[in-house]
């Protein structure tokens, strides 16, 4: 352990700005306690002492595809056991049973069907519309939104509009993994590149869709890797403000295609979490998704500048694939036990960050 310089300090605690080289070595100091003060601070600047949460329902519509990603224990071959492919009636009913359920939001994501047209993507989120005509539609990564464009031939802008009128509102932030190139091509050498993620984003903002981003982190980077993620997603953000939340994503090691990897553990996640809180200084929101950080660590996240717990979820299914041991499901009653208990006030939002329901404190 080592004392931080007065002027590191004084930039930190005023909510400066930050450089790589300032939140690197952030990273590396070893005063958890401090790095989460510095980090619950900022989140305190920015959204007090409220944490949100939505009714959300995934629905994982397939989980074909023609990527074979190291770090995926999710997906599958055609012929392989627990293959499945959902029609657009399938996930209609399903978002039909999230509404009268009363969820606000469906979160749709899938792998790249290697056989389904350009209609069927299409068709899933007519489906949706047709079933839930209030629901709010977060469907398809930028890797999904990329691949959609082979499909049908059309640029990016003709894409997104055509998309926006079958149903689609904002897009989740997945597919981004790590952006370093060297570490992307041995983690997921077949998806596009992160400047290709970040291209299809900079288009879905401009289209007026916002979105969410992410990083998957605890696997084959480092943490210099992990800081030029975040450098580039501010620098996006600061382009087009479309970004709504970012979410950290512990890497998941059990049934996967990379050996000997454990993903990181409590004390590096939470470090995660708090330097993303203080580089991103032009998030409002930095997300604890309780699904892949086990609901313990998530409710401690809270004091490491973390002020949203995603949702309810209902039936996720990938980050489950590859072990993650939370439930997968939880009531608005469980969170806002959850979020009282970390002495914060639960707030019930939309998809877009406006506030349904103020629970208030104990």
């Amino acid at each position: 352990m080592y004392d931080l310089p007065a002027s590191l300090h004084n930039a930190v605690a005023s909510g400066q700005r930050l450089d790589n080289d300032t939140v690197l070595r952030l990273a590396r100091h070893n005063d958890l306690q401090q790095l989460g003060s510095f980090a619950a601070r900022a989140n305190e600047r920015l959204n007090g002492d409220r944490v949100f949460f939505n009714r959300n329902r995934h629905i994982n519509y397939t989980n074909l595809c023609v990527h074979a990603c190291r770090f995926c224990a999710f997906r599958r071959d055609a012929e392989q056991e627990g293959a499945f492919c959902l029609t657009p009636q399938e996930v209609g009913m399903r978002a039909a049973e999230a509404a009268a359920a009363g969820a606000l939001e469906v979160h749709l994501v899938g792998g790249l069907h290697p056989r389904q047209p350009f209609d069927y993507y299409l068709e899933l989120l007519r489906s949706i519309r047709r079933a839930a005509p209030g629901m709010h539609i977060k469907a398809y990564t930028a890797v999904e939104v990329d691949y959609l464009g082979r499909l049908s031939g059309l640029n990016l802008p003709e894409l997104l509009a055509v998309l926006r009128q079958a149903g689609l509102d904002s897009l989740p932030g997945g597919g981004a993994e790590i952006f370093a190139p060297a570490v992307r091509q041995r983690l997921c050498p077949e998806k596009i590149s992160g400047r290709r993620w970040l291209e299809v984003m900079e288009a879905a903002h401009a289209a007026g869709l916002s979105s969410t981003a992410t990083m998957l982190f605890g696997h084959l980077e480092n943490w210099a890797e992990r800081i030029d993620h975040l450098h580039r997603l501010r620098d996006l953000q600061d382009r087009t403000g479309g970004f709504k939340a970012f979410v950290p994503l512990p890497y998941q090691p059990h049934n996967t295609r990379l050996p000997g990897l454990r993903g990181p553990g409590g004390v590096e996640i939470l470090k995660t979490l708090a330097v993303s809180r203080l580089f991103l200084d032009n998030f409002q929101h930095i997300k604890g998704y309780w699904v892949m950080l086990g609901v313990p660590l998530a409710q401690v996240s809270l004091a490491f500048g973390v002020n949203d717990l995603d949702g309810t979820v209902t039936e996720e299914r990938i980050g489950h694939a590859a072990g993650a041991g939370a439930p997968r499901a939880l009531s608005c009653e469980d969170l806002c036990r959850i979020i009282r208990e970390a002495g914060k006030v639960p707030v019930e939002r939309d998809s877009l960050y406006r506030s349904v329901r103020e629970y208030g404190s104990c």
